[in-house]
């Protein structure tokens, strides 16, 4: 006969292996988000953050718990999913990783309550911990992309925008504005989570125009604003402070105002007349001129560029361009796209 002692051991040797697995799975997510941020970024404060996390779940990992470990008998050993097979790139790595974390701590959250009054208190704070850690690591790895990308792809309403997008990114954009002003929302919706998708798979960043709601209902990079539209701080309230945000600037006023205001990057613009921005008149080559000795954050020439003048931008001080007719209307996107890129390059 069964007692009661008997069943409460059991329960107990079921607790510890359940605590024991999810120590284990923190702290090889930690582990693994550690290297990333100790070789990847160089950066020692995140990766010290990193091992303290590490180290603090370790504490609680007992030789009570080790002793319970049932590997053969684990049914868990042999399930796995398609995702976990591959990565897309390094963000998707991190991403996954950080969720496995969470989860883990969560797991020892709440399993904890039943070994050590204290335990569940402390895994609830690291877990926070880890939600303001991948928040800040996140924001990093896009304002690292940012700070690479030379060439802005913004999209306009033609035939074929997704294989265009595509034929871009395959010539090596790493910057994808969506801006469409015309379509309702159902649609705008749908091909922004498609153009997402795209940016995802390529290790591109994907900013929206203008619509903060919809850049997180897809789960965007980030927004572009006109001067026109909400204030970057109403944004950067809706948005955290992970994501980016980018602001048109027309003269020197509008560029010192955006980065007082904390934009990530700016737009300088139009360059040239173009009938995308029809009505406003040119700001020129000055404006780029003045941009390159003046503005600290990464800022794109904007406005008329195509392969006819780009190097009189890059002459004038433009080290980075967005351009929108010149690829989304070019017949080989991804030539043009190369072409661009290593014009851009080339100094």
């Amino acid at each position: 006969m069964v007692t009661a002692h008997h069943q409460g051991q059991e329960t107990q040797q079921v607790v510890y292996r359940i605590l024991d697995a999810n120590l284990d799975r923190a702290r090889e997510g930690l582990r693994i988000i550690e290297e990333w941020c100790r070789f990847g970024l160089n950066d020692a404060s995140l990766a010290e953050a990193c091992k303290h996390l590490r180290q603090e779940v370790g504490l609680w990992h007992t030789a009570q718990m080790r002793a319970a470990r049932d590997t053969l008998g684990d049914p868990g050993t042999d399930l796995t999913h398609p995702q976990e097979e591959q990565r897309a790139d390094i963000t998707s790595l991190l991403q996954a990783n950080f969720c496995r974390v969470q989860e883990a701590l969560r797991v020892l959250e709440e399993y904890g309550k039943l070994y050590d009054p204290n335990m569940g208190s402390a895994f609830k704070q690291m877990r926070y911990q880890v939600y303001t850690l991948e928040r800040t690591l996140m924001g990093y790895q896009r304002h690292q992309l940012l700070g690479q990308s030379r060439l802005y792809l913004v999209t306009s309403p033609v035939d074929h925008c997704l294989e265009t997008v595509e034929a871009a990114l395959k010539g090596g954009l790493m910057l994808l504005q969506y801006r469409e002003k015309r379509s309702d929302d159902l649609i705008h919706l749908e091909r922004a989570r498609k153009l997402q998708q795209l940016c995802h798979d390529y290790g591109a960043l994907f900013i929206i125009n203008d619509r903060v709601d919809l850049a997180l209902a897809v789960g965007a990079d980030g927004v572009h604003l006109g001067q026109q539209d909400m204030p970057i701080a109403v944004a950067r309230q809706l948005l955290g402070s992970q994501r980016l945000i980018g602001l048109s600037t027309t003269n020197p006023q509008e560029m010192q105002g955006a980065i007082a205001e904390g934009a990530d990057y700016i737009g300088v613009g139009p360059v040239y007349e173009t009938p995308t921005k029809a009505g406003k008149a040119a700001a020129g080559l000055e404006y780029v001129r003045y941009a390159s000795k003046n503005c600290p954050i990464p800022w794109f020439a904007i406005g008329g560029i195509d392969a006819s003048n780009i190097n009189d931008v890059i002459d004038a001080g433009g080290q980075r361009v967005a351009v929108v007719r010149s690829l989304m209307q070019a017949e080989q996107p991804t030539l043009v796209t190369q072409y661009f890129i290593s014009q851009l390059y080339r100094k």
